[in-house]
């Protein structure tokens, strides 16, 4: 069945781990989602960061823009991702992408939507716990470098607000909770969400 739903939404989140904070409007369709979004981080240095988020069919990137801003630096990042599978950072290839679905935008609870809404995490499945390993195109803040990150979501059961999933990469864990949408409510130890 094609979830043909619309949804927009405009999100806010304290992110704790840098002590500053990300807003981002955010519009799906069926199983497409855009987004646009700044961040203003405080730890380790100050910086801002405007982005803008398109996904193709089933959740996985199309294309990631973005832009940082320190007190001595601009840095820019074209990160694009072809139907077939080829991705591109500021036109370069990243050879070692190609089995690559998601970017993953540093300290950004939004990027962790995508793994989720295109494996339904955050609905209770039918054959119970899921757990589903992903290569993700990393992308560092505020210099927005890019490297491969192995990621682990696992489907841990019913939260207050939604569902409970661990995130795992390397020796980080940290079970988020997502709300019916596919949007991070909590990220203990990184963000929770100020606007529902």
């Amino acid at each position: 069945m094609t979830d043909t739903r619309a949804l927009t939404r405009q999100v806010t989140w304290q992110v704790t781990a840098t002590g500053g904070f990300e807003s981002a409007w955010i519009s799906r369709r069926g199983r497409t989602l855009s987004a646009r979004g700044r961040v203003f981080a405080a730890l380790p240095e100050p910086y801002w960061i405007s982005y803008e988020l398109q996904t193709g069919e089933d959740f996985t990137t199309r294309t990631l823009t973005a832009t940082a801003e320190t007190p001595h630096h601009t840095h820019h990042l074209t990160l694009d991702r072809a139907p077939d599978g080829t991705w591109t950072a500021d036109g370069e290839p990243l050879g070692w992408a190609a089995d690559a679905l998601d970017c993953d935008l540093g300290l950004s609870p939004l990027t962790n939507s995508m793994p989720v809404l295109r494996h339904g995490l955050h609905h209770i499945p039918a054959s119970g716990p899921e757990e589903h390993t992903f290569l993700m195109v990393w992308v560092s803040v505020p210099h927005l470098t890019v490297r491969p990150s192995r990621q682990t979501y696992t489907h841990l059961g019913p939260a207050p607000d939604g569902t409970r999933v661990r995130f795992a990469s390397g020796d980080f864990r940290s079970d988020l909770e997502f709300d019916g949408d596919g949007l991070v409510v909590s990220y203990p130890g990184l963000a929770y969400r100020l606007s529902l």
